[in-house]
């Protein structure tokens, strides 16, 4: 399996300005052109670590969650990455070796490690290896429900768990599920979406969950509200509340994409 990781670096001042990058109301795209040296934000109690923070709550642009892409070198790493008790999280590793320990469990993930980390859980991250780890870090302000208990962290793998494909599409259609979806314990879903070269969304979805996705490999061509943007792997794309999303899948490998949203919870009026 292939995963983009961007290796940051600064376009030649010969080239053209020109890039991808758009800002609607309805949809954003990041395009991995954009994540430069330049852009790099650091992170406190962090050591050896660089981020690129792709989407954050602000008017106009994500509501209910962050996503970083976080990078550390060597002998970097946090004894307490989480500064918020409240805020859980899923980790997807995409380059390297990340030592992570977890209620004083030791795991090594290594590409496609996945890692779901509720909210207050006691955990640190650190690189023992000699390259540089690169993972995905997407965080959320966990809201409880009444007699419904939070759920407990775990650690898993994407090659541990098989792509369920979607109804009528011959598995030209799959998601990555690392949660159960009628497991209501769970307020975010952070899955992988799989296409076959040609495979399609087949019709317009419009509906109340916010998405980011972050294109992990290949190509297609995605429609946001009334937009057909090409995208690839690299790019970022959020997508608001009832944003119209569909895409073709161009080939000539699949397209495959880390994919957040905000689930199951009831809508609050007050």
């Amino acid at each position: 399996m292939s995963y983009y990781t961007p290796k940051g670096g600064l376009p030649a001042q010969s080239e053209l300005l020109t890039d991808r990058a758009v800002v609607k109301e309805a949809y954003t795209v990041i395009p991995k052109g954009v994540l430069r040296d330049i852009v790099t934000s650091n992170l406190p109690g962090f050591t050896g670590t660089r981020s690129w923070i792709i989407a954050r709550p602000i008017a106009g642009f994500a509501t209910t969650f962050a996503q970083l892409i976080v990078e550390i070198a060597p002998g970097g790493g946090a004894e307490r990455p989480e500064p918020e008790a409240g805020v859980e999280g899923v980790v997807f590793v995409t380059a390297g070796k990340l030592a992570l320990t977890l209620a004083g469990e030791r795991h090594v993930l290594g590409a496609g490690g996945y890692a779901y980390l509720a909210a207050g859980a006691e955990w640190s991250i650190a690189n023992e290896g000699g390259e540089l780890v690169s993972f995905h870090w997407i965080r959320k302000a966990y809201e409880a429900v009444d007699g419904i208990p939070a759920p407990a962290s775990f650690v898993t793998r994407d090659q541990d768990v098989a792509p369920r494909p979607m109804p009528d599409t011959d598995g030209a259609w799959a998601t990555t599920r690392f949660v159960d979806p009628d497991d209501l314990a769970h307020d975010m879903h952070v899955n992988i979406v799989t296409f076959q070269p040609g495979g399609v969304i087949p019709f317009a979805e419009t509906h109340v969950m916010e998405h980011g996705l972050f294109v992990l490999e290949g190509k297609a061509v995605y429609r946001l509200n009334d937009d057909w943007v090409e995208v690839e792997a690299g790019d970022f794309m959020w997508l608001r509340a009832f944003c119209p999303q569909a895409c073709y899948a161009g080939g000539p490998g699949p397209f495959r994409y880390l994919l957040y949203k905000d689930v199951n919870r009831q809508i609050r009026l007050t």
